[in-house]
């Protein structure tokens, strides 16, 4: 029986492309303790939502490749101007309620209450979806050098 990962593999290869691979490695990521209490640390988002703000910035690429870019968005926006992009899922239903997808209201409340010390300015939206991972990679190394440049402790991962 194949796993859920070579029937996807599978699908790919036959959809998309004929010599897709995953991205695979020997050991984990090695684990980066956070250097101070949360309580006083500096919290960012970066989604996968394909969020976007709406009227302001290009939306995502929909695609059968993806679109490995990324959008800033900054910590004071309205939430009425999140915009989503993506194949994945039901978008029109997120937006609804964009911090299923985009916990932006929650990160705030956090900030309010003192349970982080502070939020980013600016945060980070992926499509979540990209069949070449170079330019994905090299644009999360982008996205890493500026949440270094805003002194951000926490980067909170949230997938759609």
């Amino acid at each position: 029986m194949k796993s859920f990962a070579d029937v996807e593999r599978d699908y790919i290869r036959e959809k998309l492309l004929p010599d897709f691979e995953f991205e695979s490695y020997d050991e984990p990521s090695r684990v980066n303790a956070l250097g101070r209490p949360v309580s006083t640390g500096t919290v960012a988002l970066v989604v996968t939502a394909g969020a976007y703000l709406a009227g302001e910035q290009e939306r995502f690429r929909r695609s059968k490749e993806g679109d490995p870019s990324f959008r800033e968005l900054p910590h004071d926006v309205d939430l009425a101007r999140i915009g989503l992009s993506h194949g994945g899922y039901d978008t029109r239903r997120a937006l609804d309620d964009v911090d299923v997808v985009f916990p932006l209201r929650a990160l705030r409340t956090l900030e309010r209450s003192g349970r982080i010390g502070a939020a980013a300015p600016r945060h980070y939206s992926f499509m979540g979806y990209a069949i070449e991972t170079d330019v994905l990679r090299d644009n999360g190394r982008e996205v890493a050098r500026r949440l270094r440049s805003d002194a951000v402790d926490l980067a909170l991962l949230v997938p759609a």
